[in-house]
């Protein structure tokens, strides 16, 4: 498999259209446009009968202490965990791209509908659910894409990567309001190719 995008090249910064947090112009950062990015994909397995999109950050500090904090940098050598920012199945087997803003144009306080969506996939929870799971202004159930928004004070660059998956399956074994690691447990096995594009992002005003 192989995939591609019009919104951003493989290994490239991806632009503040496509994140959820932008610098503000005053010093600090807001909220950003978050518009789902195009992805294209070709050279689908023959036998595949759904697919399915997943985005995550590998480079997200694993303890909270010194995340934006303003007289401090997070650590380079603090280790990473993952964040999903975007999971997406069922998607039907002869779909070969998804445009921009297809699946989201702004950031939704308390998170987008689902799991229901278009072309008669299915969302699953990305993890600003839990992000803001203790915010009395934010919480809610956060379905679909919402982009990038790494801490200001980062002393890495984040990669996202975008993944795509061709399943032996019609329709993936998870049930209501699933998470990513839902569906990398659920597709064990059942994964006949894959095709990957990877962007960075920072709001360190020293790295960008």
């Amino acid at each position: 498999m192989r995939l591609s995008s019009n919104s951003f090249q493989d290994g490239s910064r991806i632009p503040a259209r496509y994140a959820a947090g932008q610098f503000d112009g005053q010093g600090g950062v807001t909220f950003s446009d978050n518009v789902s990015p195009h992805l294209a994909w070709s050279d689908i397995p023959e036998a595949t009968n759904s697919l399915v999109i997943i985005c995550h950050d590998p480079d997200v500090p694993s303890k909270g202490d010194d995340v934006n904090q303003t007289d401090r940098e997070v650590p380079s050598d603090l280790p990473r965990v993952d964040f999903i920012h975007w999971v997406m199945v069922d998607l039907p087997p002869t779909l070969r791209e998804v445009t921009e803003g297809q699946f989201s144009a702004g950031f939704t306080t308390r998170g987008k509908a689902g799991p229901a969506t278009l072309l008669g996939a299915r969302h699953g929870l990305n993890d600003y659910t839990g992000w803001f799971a203790g915010n009395a202004d934010m919480s809610g159930n956060y379905f679909g894409y919402d982009g990038p928004f790494p801490p200001f004070n980062d002393s890495i660059l984040h990669h996202y990567v975008f993944s795509v998956y061709a399943l032996d399956l019609a329709n993936l074994q998870v049930e209501g309001n699933f998470t990513g690691a839902d569906v990398r447990a659920a597709m064990t096995g059942h994964v006949l190719d894959e095709a990957c594009l990877t962007g960075i992002y920072t709001l360190n005003k020293r790295l960008a």
